[in-house]
């Protein structure tokens, strides 16, 4: 076997890896959403709409609510931030990242009583926002995991640049996100209606499913699905 023919298997076994992740991340998104939707009648990762349902709180002079979605999409980008420091700090980043989130879930599944309600909440988005954190891109190319706007405008320009004689296919992994997701809300919407409350459980333990099977991924290849942070000092040096 020649060394091309084998970097590129290694290179295929890469994409195939992270994008088995892509979409089962994306599928505990798009259930967890589902049923936070179901459960708060807000969103707990899709923040531009979060976003547009404030405004619109705020042009109805409806602060209470208007606060809450601001709140929300404050404790996200805090559940993201959180995500990268604890992956920077864990030999097993996509593990330790997926064991948080179901930890967070599985918490937020015992606060049953009405005044945790909006303390559940917050603690679904933070969450939401951490598992971000677990898959950043797949060969260069960026990935969203709790939200496929992005990737679905990514794709749509891929047609477009395939059109006008572009004939790279790379564009085409970002359908994989949004599959899950919509996969994932069915699932997440289905169970919701069948055991209430209840399904957040089913959720958590799902993630902590995922994060066991994260566990079988050798740490260089979890290494190469998220962004390498230079040496502290290294950005001031290239600035010089």
């Amino acid at each position: 076997m020649t060394r091309a023919r084998r970097r590129r298997i290694i290179r295929t076994r890469r994409t195939l890896t992270g994008l088995a992740l892509v979409g089962s991340i994306s599928f505990l998104a798009g259930m967890t959403d589902a049923t936070g939707l179901l459960l708060t009648g807000d969103f707990v990762s899709f923040m531009t709409g979060n976003t547009t349902r404030a405004a619109l709180a705020l042009t109805e002079g409806n602060l209470y609510h208007a606060a809450v979605l601001i709140s929300a999409i404050i404790v996200f980008v805090l559940g993201n931030a959180a995500g990268i420091v604890i992956s920077h700090l864990s030999q097993r980043r996509i593990f330790v990242v997926l064991g948080c989130v179901g930890l967070l879930l599985a918490l937020a599944s015992m606060m049953t009583m009405q005044n945790m309600l909006f303390a559940r909440f917050y603690l679904i988005v933070f969450s939401m926002g951490m598992v971000n954190a677990a898959v950043e891109h797949i060969e260069g190319l960026p990935i969203g995991l709790t939200y496929v706007t992005g990737a679905l405008s990514r794709f749509g320009r891929g047609i477009g640049r395939w059109i006008i004689g572009d004939r790279r296919v790379e564009w085409t992994i970002q359908i994989v996100p949004w599959g899950g997701m919509v996969l994932g809300a069915i699932v997440g919407a289905v169970l919701t209606r069948l055991t209430g409350a209840h399904a957040l459980w089913l959720v958590s333990l799902f993630a902590m499913a995922l994060a066991l099977v994260a566990m079988l991924i050798p740490r260089p290849l979890q290494r190469r699905f998220n962004q390498k942070i230079p040496p502290h000092g290294s950005a001031v040096r290239r600035a010089k």
